[in-house]
């Protein structure tokens, strides 16, 4: 047969579905996409000390100013760690490597997360690890307990209300830069640079029914606190009686203070705050021991404190 003779067969499709084609194409081609985007980078990229960033310039942490950070949050193998800017992610790495704990770094420089993994495959911890290429300003890190960084002051106070929006009792660690009024928790310095930490206070401000109840019997008074980050003052109304607490302390979502009651008996109380309701433990100076119940019944005032 003569090859010039030959007809190729082709399959007919129809106009609805070549349309039916066409229209899923596009949607076919999202997760392709999102995945080169992701992964977009230049592959042998080595970054250089002081170069630009979308808002810092790329400074990394030393190693053992990284250890002290990850050992003032306390990191273990339960905690799920989020490094804000993680650059080439030795933050990130460290807290898997050294603590077995889940971390995550948000970078925007593609060329850095695609670093930031293969760093992590030589480390051996690319099961404990993952980096995304993402603005650490629209990213949702909210499920983080642990929260790293080393960005200007300026940037920390921007990210400072998503911040205090995260649980009770979650820590945050920078390098270098404070968070304005927000007085840090703790600090160290190694080799000159500074270290902080914050855990993140619960929301205790505005005015609580207290419920105290113990062999005695029950007793109930109104308490007040005032808030400011992580600093608390309180009073009380007993029947008649009105006076200020004392010892009060607030640590993520632990709470304590000491009050006298109106038989003149000096207490001291020690609970959890969970949302608008507070339960724990009291203990009386000549130690009787009982239980308490606040419940908020006014509107929370701003955890800040309105302070700058």
């Amino acid at each position: 047969m003569n090859p010039s003779d030959t007809t190729v067969q082709t399959p007919r499709l129809d106009r609805r579905a070549m349309l039916r084609l066409a229209a899923a194409a596009p949607v076919l081609a999202l997760p392709q996409l999102a995945r080169a985007q992701q992964n977009a980078g230049t592959p042998n990229f080595v970054p250089q000390v002081g170069q630009q960033g979308k808002d810092v310039i790329w400074v990394p942490t030393p190693d053992a100013l990284v250890d002290r950070m990850l050992r003032m949050a306390q990191v273990t193998p339960n905690d799920f760690v989020v490094d804000l800017g993680s650059g080439d992610g030795k933050i990130v790495i460290a807290a898997a490597r050294d603590f077995k704990a889940r971390s995550l770094g948000v970078e925007f420089n593609p060329d850095m997360v695609l670093l930031a993994r293969r760093n992590a495959e030589k480390a051996g911890v690319a099961n404990l690890t993952r980096f995304e290429q993402g603005d650490i300003f629209q990213f949702d890190f909210s499920s983080a307990n642990v929260v790293t960084m080393y960005l200007l002051p300026g940037l920390n106070l921007k990210l400072r209300p998503t911040l205090l929006k995260m649980r009770p009792g979650t820590r945050l660690v920078t390098h270098q830069f404070t968070m304005g009024s927000w007085e840090p928790d703790d600090s160290s310095t190694v080799d000159g640079r500074p270290g902080y930490l914050w855990i993140v206070p619960a929301s205790v401000g505005g005015s609580w029914k207290l419920t105290t109840t113990d062999a005695r019997g029950s007793s109930e008074a109104t308490a007040n606190f005032t808030q400011a980050f992580q600093q608390v003052t309180g009073t009380m109304r007993l029947g008649s009686i009105e006076g200020r607490m004392r010892n009060v302390k607030l640590s993520g979502e632990r709470l304590g203070f000491e009050l006298m009651d109106d038989k003149g008996v000096l207490r001291s109380y020690d609970g959890r705050v969970a949302g608008d309701r507070i339960e724990g433990t009291t203990r009386a100076a000549d130690g009787a021991a009982g239980t308490f119940v606040a419940q908020r019944t006014g509107a929370a005032t701003p955890v800040d404190g309105g302070r700058d």
